[in-house]
C-alpha cells in the first residue's frame, strides 16, 4: 500500500470517528457541539492519527485497536490548534484554508469547545472499544496522552514558546521548547502503539522512542523553515506569522541555509534509526520523507 493511500485510510477512518463521538453527544449545547466539529473536521494532515497507526501496523496491532488512541490524539491536537489560535496567544484568522474557531463562531465558545475536545480524548481512551487483550491497557494510554498533552508536555512547551518570544535563546533551548510543545503528541502516538502491541523489546521501544523525538523535532524544523519560504494558500495558515511575532525559530536562530542543513541532518538520523529496527519499516520511511518534504 503506498503513503499516500495509507494516509487516506487512516485520515478517512480518524475523520469517522471522530464524527461518531461528536454526533453521539446531546444536543444541549449546541453551538459548542458545532464548533468541536468544525475544530476537528474542516481538514488536517491527521500525521499524528496516521504515525500512531504506522507504528502499529508495523507492530502487528489491529486498526481497530488503534482507532482509539488515534482518535483521542487528535482531539487533544484539534483543541491545542483552537487555543494556540485565540488572540491571547497566536492571534490568528486563518487554520487549515478556514476561519480559526474564535473567528467562525466567537472567542468564548472557542475557548469552551477546546476544553471540551481536551477532555473528550480522555473519554474515548476510557470509552471506545478495545480487544480483550488491550482493554486493561486503558490506565497506560491515558497515563501517556496526559503527560504528553500538560505541564510536561505540550502545554509547557507552549508556555516556554510564548516565554521565549522576543528574546534571545540557545539552540538547547528551542530543542527544549519545541520536544515538548510538538514532539511530545508526536512521541506519545509511538508509544502508545508499542503499549498495544506485543513482545517489542526493550531495544526496539527505545530505537523507535528515539525515531519519534527525532521526527517531532524535524517536523518542528520544517514548519519553521514553511513560515519563511512557504505559500500561504498551501499552508492554510498566514505565511511568515512567526516572523511577524517575533518568534524563536529555527531559520531565525541559524539562518535560512544553516536550517534546511540541519534538517537533513535530522532526515539522515531518523532514517538510520528505523534501519536498525527488526521490523518492516518501509512506511514509516516514507512518512519521514513525507514530513522533511512536505509543502504545508
Amino acid at each position: 500500500m503506498s503513503l499516500d493511500t495509507y494516509r487516506t485510510a487512516v485520515c478517512d477512518r480518524t475523520n469517522s470517528a471522530l464524527s461518531q463521538s461528536i454526533q453521539a453527544l446531546p444536543n444541549h449545547a449546541e453551538k459548542l457541539k458545532q464548533a468541536m466539529e468544525y475544530a476537528l473536521l474542516i481538514g488536517g494532515k491527521k500525521m499524528r492519527p496516521f504515525l500512531l497507526h504506522a507504528t502499529g501496523k508495523m507492530l502487528g496491532v489491529s486498526e481497530s485497536d488503534l482507532d482509539c488512541p488515534a482518535t483521542a490524539v487528535e482531539a487533544i491536537h484539534a483543541y491545542s490548534l483552537i487555543h494556540d489560535d485565540l488572540p491571547a496567544m497566536d492571534d490568528d484568522d486563518l487554520r487549515r484554508g478556514h476561519a480559526t474557531c474564535h473567528i467562525q463562531f466567537d472567542e468564548a465558545t472557542a475557548i469552551l469547545a477546546g476544553d471540551a475536545l481536551q477532555t473528550l480524548a480522555f473519554e474515548i481512551l476510557c470509552q471506545h472499544p478495545l480487544s480483550s487483550t488491550n482493554d486493561a491497557k486503558r490506565i497506560q494510554l491515558v497515563n501517556i496522552l496526559s503527560k504528553a498533552s500538560g505541564y510536561l508536555g505540550m502545554c509547557g512547551g507552549q508556555a516556554m514558546d510564548l516565554a521565549a518570544t522576543d528574546k534571545r535563546i540557545s539552540q538547547a533551548q528551542l530543542e527544549a521548547l519545541h520536544n515538548k510543545k510538538t514532539g511530545a503528541l508526536l512521541s506519545a502516538c509511538v508509544e502508545m502503539a508499542i503499549v498495544l502491541a506485543k513482545d517489542v523489546s526493550q531495544d526496539s521501544r527505545q530505537t523507535l522512542l528515539k525515531y519519534a523525538q527525532i521526527i517531532g523535532l524535524a517536523f518542528q524544523v520544517q514548519d519553521d523553515i514553511l513560515d519563511v519560504i512557504g505559500d500561504s494558500e498551501v499552508l492554510g495558515k498566514p505565511q511568515g506569522s512567526d516572523q511577524e511575532q517575533n518568534k524563536s525559530t529555527y531559520p531565525a536562530m541559524l539562518g535560512l541555509e544553516q536550517a534546511q542543513s540541519y534538517l537533513d541532518d535530522l532526515h539522515k538520523q531518523a532514517l538510520q534509526a528505523l534501519h536498525t529496527l527488526p521490523y518492516n519499516t518501509q512506511i514509516l520511511a516514507e512518512f519521514t520523507n513525507f514530513v522533511i518534504h512536505r509543502a504545508y
